[in-house]
């Protein structure tokens, strides 16, 4: 588990410690003046209330558990937090049918507007103003369990809504309190199923989002080894994500494609932090293809002396079964820039996706180093140029 992760699970754990204690207040004071003023669409707000305090006990649980390794789970505990959201469903619907119940069944009151009127106003605005407290730390959290929390808040404050609705009515003498409690209910039942939904998507195994997935194949791709991803799999646990893909490589190096793929397993969980997991498998593809870049003056191909302030790279794409050349030459759209010109100049060759580079002798800077740590072929100037690419010696064949 890495740090951030870890940190994340503490912080959305911390947040879910003061939910409980947020919930068994509003629970409290609904409930006792519910009672005192005959409201039934109050008591049934405060059963929603008394709801939450289990479910936010199960979301303390799940995260806490969620923070734990154990040999027997290798693939980490993450999933303990969808069972709170599960957990946390099941509660908010049997809450919303026991609402439903009383405002159908129970007996007919006319509230007290002077002693529940005050105390839902205050109710309505607490759990308005933590459920969007709770939501966008679930958010920024990655954890599903606590964003579920955060939605049953915003709920909790609809229903509260309704209630005042209600008691407002009552006050002008139109006596509303038990479709008020009806209407709380529906509210309630609806945010259950929903989170219900949504743990069972989760607990299913369900893939992460397709914007997600695109922005990942995109980087994986932007590698100058990979050919394409073969495969990609992902799946959802406890709002994060582990992904397993299979990536076509026309590097000459078993040793080189082993790199590669370690450095993208690095990079896709930095650059995600959502990803717990990643597994990259590589494949070779036949190599009948060497694409050779080599810096030059001018656009008859003179050889340049310099790297990053070359005017042109010449580009050589060789076919190594036909024995045909091309040849084309690119302005070098770094060569003006007196900031960060190696580490950018780097980077534009590298979206090239070149086998080989032939830089000047002696030559050593960060374009150059970048080209090499991504497995790009460095020769000298002068040196022999190897034309044919060796028989691949290990690692996955790609199947035609």
């Amino acid at each position: 588990m890495s740090e951030t992760v870890k940190n994340e699970i503490l912080a959305a754990r911390h947040m879910a410690g003061i939910s409980i204690v947020v919930n068994l207040v509003l629970a409290l004071v609904k409930g006792v003046a519910g009672v005192l003023s005959g409201s039934t669409a109050l008591v049934g707000d405060a059963i929603h209330s008394g709801a939450d305090v289990f479910a936010s006990t199960a979301v303390f649980v799940g995260l806490w558990v969620a923070g734990r390794k154990h040999p027997s789970f290798p693939y980490g505990l993450y999933k303990a937090e969808t069972v709170g959201t599960l957990v946390t469903a099941i509660v908010v619907i049997l809450a919303g049918y026991e609402i439903g119940r009383q405002a159908l069944l129970g007996s007919i009151q006319i509230p007290d507007v002077s002693i529940a009127l005050p105390v839902t106003i205050g109710c309505f605005v607490v759990a308005l103003a933590f459920g969007f407290v709770l939501f966008r730390a679930g958010r920024r959290l990655n954890s599903p369990s606590l964003e579920a929390d955060g939605r049953d808040y915003l709920a909790d404050s609809l229903s509260t809504g309704v209630v005042l609705v209600g008691l407002l009515a009552s006050f002008w003498g139109w006596h509303i309190d038990r479709w008020a409690a009806a209407a709380v209910s529906v509210f309630v039942l609806r945010v259950g199923i929903q989170l219900l939904v949504s743990a069972l998507r989760d607990l299913l195994d369900a893939s992460m989002d397709r914007e997600a997935e695109r922005k990942i194949r995109q980087m994986v791709e932007a590698c100058p080894q990979v050919t394409r991803v073969k495969r990609f799999l992902s799946r959802v646990t406890g709002g994060r994500f582990m992904v397993d893909m299979d990536i076509v490589l026309h590097t000459p190096s078993h040793q080189v494609a082993d790199q590669v793929a370690d450095r993208l397993e690095e990079d896709i969980v930095k650059h995600f932090p959502r990803v717990v997991m990643a597994r990259v498998r590589p494949h070779f593809s036949a190599g009948h293809e060497i694409r050779r870049l080599t810096p030059v003056e001018d656009e008859t191909g003179t050889p340049s002396d310099h790297f990053c302030s070359a005017p042109y790279f010449l580009v050589e794409e060789m076919d190594l079964q036909s024995g045909t050349v091309e040849r084309r030459y690119l302005a070098n759209p770094c060569r003006e820039l007196h900031r960060k010109k190696g580490f950018k100049l780097g980077r534009w060759l590298l979206s090239l996706k070149p086998d080989q580079l032939i830089a000047p002798e002696g030559k050593e800077n960060v374009a150059i180093a970048l080209l090499e740590e991504a497995g790009v072929e460095i020769l000298a100037k002068g040196e022999p140029v190897r034309v044919t690419l060796p028989l691949y010696s290990s690692g996955q064949k790609e199947e035609s």
